[in-house]
């Protein structure tokens, strides 16, 4: 079969290794680069050269057993990393680091700070009440924001720790982070062992995450297309056109459309119910 795949980040990817294995795939990528979210920049730092993840950088092995699994084939080198949290606010004038006792109180006046104090009694109550809250089902349709009112945690949790952790993991403006879905958000808070006491150990791709990207690409066996974004996917008559940003128009058996869900959706010129729904 001729399969299309639409997007070279790391499910388009490796989505097009392994049908190459059996069928002539194209991967169609609008960058001038392959990888999506994993890029990784050479930063010079007192002279010696530094390779440093902007994306995609850690993972773990019980969240993350397919991509571990796929690591492993590929022989891709991966290595232990710290994963803690650190935040600086107001030109550094607020400042804590939740890795030890001693840098929690990084600055000593929060020794003596009842704000700060409640704080760390609210995370470790946010922790509990946002499991429990998450079984119990009773987060369905609130916001993040919402949830955070009706619960009654503090502005300095909000502010000084909540909403610092997660617009860094999802690349997101603070502001925005209190519009997200209340179940979406904390699911995956508790799926990644976030808001339990036994944290999981992260590694990182050794020499950064294009590495595992230019592994996959050198063992796949098929073409790849960069600087050619897809502006239409068509069904026609049991086969699939696609027409890139140039007018040009491709057949295909299948496609692949690895891409955020509202591109996805976007490029779709008939979409069905079911796949608007999703």
């Amino acid at each position: 079969m001729k399969i299309a795949v639409i997007g070279s980040g790391i499910s388009g990817n490796s989505a097009a290794w392994a049908l190459s294995r059996k069928h002539a795939v194209t991967i169609f990528e609008q960058d001038d680069r392959a990888g999506g979210h994993s890029a990784t920049v050479d930063v010079d730092y007192d002279g010696v050269t530094i390779p440093v993840d902007t994306g995609f950088i850690v993972y773990n092995e019980g969240n993350y057993p397919l991509l571990t699994r796929l690591f492993d084939q590929l022989g891709v080198q991966t290595e232990l990393t710290e994963m803690s949290f650190s935040v600086s606010l107001n030109a550094g004038r607020f400042e804590w680091c939740g890795r030890t006792l001693k840098t929690v109180f990084a600055q000593k006046r929060n020794l003596f700070s009842p704000g700060f104090l409640m704080m760390l009694g609210d995370i470790l109550r946010f922790n509990s009440k946002a499991k429990q809250d998450l079984e119990a089902g009773v987060l369905c349709g609130l916001t993040f924001g919402d949830y955070m009112d009706r619960r009654g945690f503090s502005r300095r949790l909000r502010d000084d720790y909540i909403v610092p952790l997660t617009a860094a993991i999802w690349s997101t403006p603070a502001a925005k982070m209190l519009e997200f879905p209340a179940e979406s958000l904390i699911r995956f808070l508790d799926n990644h062992r976030l808001i339990h006491m036994q944290r999981p150990w992260w590694r990182t791709v050794t020499g950064g995450s294009r590495e595992y990207v230019s592994r996959l690409l050198a063992d796949f066996d098929g073409e790849v297309l960069l600087s050619t974004p897809v502006r239409r996917v068509r069904r026609d008559n049991g086969k699939v056109q696609i027409t890139d940003a140039t007018g040009q128009e491709r057949e295909f058996d299948g496609v692949v459309v690895a891409t955020h869900s509202d591109q996805a959706l976007a490029l779709l010129d008939d979409a069905n119910g079911e796949e608007r729904d999703v």
